[in-house]
C-alpha cells in the first residue's frame, strides 16, 4: 500500500519588480490577514524601506508595530518574541537583508503567525526558504522555520544595495550546482530521500546564473530582477523538497566551518561559492565554470579574496565534515595531503 505523503509550503503571494514596494499592502491585503503587522527590520533597512512600509500600514488603517533590530542573534530573536507576545501581533514583516528577515522569520515560527519577507538586499536566498540563519560565538545555526506567506522584492531598492551583497547572492545560488551533487551522491551511497524535481529546479536555478553572469553588472536594475527571481526559485527547491539539500552541500559546511575558524572574515554566499569551486573540482565536474562565472559576476574566488590564508581553507576542508550529520562528497574528511591539492589545483589557494 502506497502511504507516502508531503506538506509543501509555498509563499502565496511573490511581487518583484521596479516599485513594488508601494504594493506591500496590497500584496497583504490578499492574504486576509488580521492583526496589527510587527515590523522587524535593521536600522540602514529602516531608513531605505521600513519606514515607508510602516507608512502604508497607517495609511490603509492597520496600525503597525516595528522593532529594530541591532544584530544578527538569537537575543534578537527574542527580544522580537518578547514585543510580540505584549502586543500579540497578527503576523509579522521582515524587511531588510539576511539578518532582519531571518529573525522575523524565526521568532514568526516560535509564535506561531505568518511572515511576510520585504527583502532590501539580494544576497543569500533565505528571503524565501523556510531556513534562518543566526550566529553564535564561532558557529552558525542554520534554524527550520516556515517560509514567508509573501514575499515583495522591489528591485528598485535592491540595484541599490551594496554590490558584495549581490554578488554573495549570485555565489550562493551558483553553489546550488554542487548541492544537488552531494544530495544524488548521498542519495547513491546513503539512500537519501532524493526529490528529483527540486533537484532540477535548483540546478535551472544555478544555470540561470551562470548563462547571465555577463549581464549582471553593478547598478542595472535588470541584474537585481534576475537575481532576486534565481533567489525565489532555490528558496521554492527547497520548501518543495522539505529539505535544504537542494541548496546546500559540502560548499555549505566549508562555509560553516570557516564560520567557527575565522568568524566574519567574509560573507556566507562569498565562501560558499569558494567552497563549491573546490567541490566541483572533488565532483570531477567543470570547476572552472564555475570559478569564472563568479570571476564575471565579481565574486571571490581565491582565499585572499575570501581575506583568509591557505592554512585556514585546509583546515576548514579537513573539519568541515564535522559539522552535520550530512553526507557530501567530503565524506569522513580529506586528508591534508589532498585539500591542498584541491586548493592548489583550482588555485583557491
Amino acid at each position: 500500500m502506497f502511504e507516502k505523503s508531503s506538506w509543501i509550503r509555498l509563499p502565496r503571494n511573490v511581487v518583484v519588480g521596479h516599485g513594488v514596494l508601494s504594493e506591500t499592502t496590497a500584496a497583504i491585503d490578499e492574504l486576509h490577514l488580521h492583526g496589527t503587522p510587527l515590523l522587524v527590520t535593521s536600522p540602514t533597512p529602516n531608513e531605505v524601506a521600513g519606514q515607508r512600509v510602516a507608512d502604508q500600514f497607517e495609511d490603509a488603517g492597520w496600525g503597525v508595530e516595528t522593532v529594530v533590530i541591532e544584530e544578527a542573534s538569537f537575543e534578537s530573536v527574542q527580544r522580537v518574541i518578547d514585543v510580540a507576545n505584549e502586543v500579540n501581533p497578527g503576523y509579522l514583516v521582515g524587511v531588510g537583508g539576511g539578518k532582519a528577515i531571518d529573525i522575523a522569520k524565526m521568532a514568526s515560527d516560535e509564535i506561531g503567525r505568518g511572515f511576510v519577507s520585504v527583502p532590501t538586499a539580494a544576497s543569500h536566498d533565505g528571503i524565501v526558504s523556510g531556513r534562518g540563519s543566526v550566529p553564535e560565538e564561532d558557529t552558525r545555526h542554520s534554524v527550520a522555520a516556515e517560509p514567508p506567506l509573501a514575499v515583495v522584492a522591489d528591485t528598485e531598492i535592491i540595484a541599490d544595495a551594496p554590490w558584495e551583497l549581490t554578488t554573495a547572492g549570485c555565489a550562493d545560488i551558483i553553489s546550488n550546482y554542487t548541492a544537488v551533487e552531494d544530495w544524488r551522491l548521498a542519495q547513491r551511497l546513503q539512500n537519501v530521500e532524493f526529490h528529483e524535481y527540486a533537484a532540477t529546479l535548483a540546478e535551472m536555478t544555478a544555470e540561470m546564473l551562470v548563462d547571465n553572469a555577463d549581464t549582471i553588472r553593478p547598478g542595472l536594475e535588470e541584474s537585481s530582477w534576475v537575481v532576486v527571481k534565481a533567489l525565489v526559485s532555490s528558496g521554492v527547491a527547497m520548501s518543495i523538497a522539505d529539505s535544504s539539500r537542494p541548496a546546500s552541500g559540502a560548499e555549505h559546511l566549508f562555509s560553516h566551518q570557516l564560520d567557527r575558524i575565522a568568524p566574519g572574515a567574509a560573507l556566507h554566499g562569498h565562501q560558499v561559492g569558494v567552497g563549491s569551486i573546490i567541490t566541483e573540482y572533488l565532483h570531477g565536474g567543470d570547476w572552472r565554470g564555475i570559478r569564472d562565472a563568479l570571476a564575471t559576476i565579481g565574486a571571490p574566488t581565491t582565499a585572499d579574496e575570501l581575506g583568509i590564508d591557505a592554512e585556514t581553507v585546509v583546515e576548514a576542508l579537513t573539519t568541515a565534515h564535522e559539522i552535520r550529520d550530512r553526507y557530501t562528497i567530503l565524506g569522513n574528511g580529506m586528508s591534508r595531503a589532498a585539500a591542498y591539492e584541491a586548493a592548489e589545483t583550482t588555485k583557491v589557494i
